[in-house]
């Protein structure tokens, strides 16, 4: 038995914790994690907390038991923390962790600092739900449960494009499609399609970004009053930096979102030179090689000016090592 059950099978209330603004594989795992132990264990009170996540997941099971409430200092005998770097991406709900008897953190980033009781991180996983697939027993995986994983993984990897993507990682995936999930559905709803605001504000990005560094760089920002002229919340900025990134002739991409007057969470996505986790970590953030973010003060060129002379000291070394 992984240690993930063993831990869940000696607690009587589970409370279930992701990333703030959960993208698919933090919603996916932690649905998946739910469904499965309230499959196995009817018995237990198993809660799920996060930020209002992005109505096309809504087809996931236990996705309407989400709570956003505020936190209510309720002790759990176990907290589950899944695809979250650090303690303090957990945003409001980090009281939880730090109530519960016991924890375990599941998760991905290279940049985790084990901050829980039990740490499983895998850094060369394709997505959090990978690593929670091999800590559940296949055989006890039913098609609810898969739809979360694979919803996941294809969300981390860009549908199995990134160099996250290994053969194991194609190997949990066909073993999920083996549970009879529509597969091919489920890339389409929820990867590929976007409602008309989401091509507004991508349209809106992808029209005022700048290149620099000799076109190796490309960055866009969309700032508050962007957000609110097209009505759109943070789940209509997916698939931005992305797209920035498979512009021709270009390494790094970023994608400044404004979260407050002079505040800016910034994605970064780089092909095949920068180590974006690096440049994150020193600014506070975490991620992985290739994807990778943080949060930032300042105006937009201030913030870009701080990233580029990180990003451009790894360019360099790898134009004088002849990589």
């Amino acid at each position: 038995m992984s240690r993930l059950l063993d831990m869940a099978q000696e607690a009587q209330t589970i409370v279930i914790l992701g990333h703030v603004r959960p993208d698919g594989d933090c919603i996916g795992s932690c649905l998946a994690a739910c469904s499965y132990l309230l499959e196995q264990y009817p018995e237990k009170t198993v809660d799920v907390y996060l930020e209002k996540p992005a109505e096309k997941f809504s087809y996931l099971s236990h996705f309407d038991t989400i709570r956003q409430d505020e936190p209510s200092g309720q002790m759990y005998d176990l907290c589950i923390c899944l695809d979250s770097g650090d303690k303090t991406r957990l945003g409001n709900f980090a009281g939880y962790l730090e109530q519960a008897k016991h924890s375990i953190c599941l998760d991905h980033h290279i940049t985790n600092r084990g901050y829980a009781e039990e740490n499983v991180v895998v850094a060369d996983a394709s997505s959090t739900c990978e690593v929670l697939f091999d800590s559940l027993d296949l055989e006890k995986i039913s098609y609810e449960v898969a739809m979360c994983l694979y919803t996941g993984m294809i969300h981390d990897t860009n549908v199995f494009k990134n160099n996250n993507t290994s053969p194991h990682t194609m190997e949990v995936a066909g073993k999920l499609i083996g549970k009879g999930i529509p597969f091919g559905k489920l890339i389409d709803q929820t990867f590929f399609r976007k409602t008309y605001v989401q091509n507004q504000i991508l349209g809106r990005a992808l029209l005022e970004s700048i290149s620099f560094m000799d076109g190796k760089c490309i960055f866009a920002a969309v700032r508050q009053k962007d957000m609110a002229f097209y009505g759109a919340d943070n789940s209509d900025l997916d698939g931005i930096v992305e797209q920035l990134r498979v512009t021709d002739g270009v390494e790094c991409a970023l994608f400044l979102h404004e979260t407050e007057n002079h505040v800016y969470k910034v994605s970064m996505r780089s092909n095949n030179q920068v180590d974006v986790s690096k440049v994150a970590a020193y600014f506070g953030g975490g991620g992985h090689v290739r994807a990778a973010g943080c949060t930032m003060n300042g105006s937009v060129h201030d913030v870009i000016n701080n990233l580029s002379v990180h990003i451009a000291e790894q360019l360099s070394a790898d134009s004088e090592s002849g990589a």
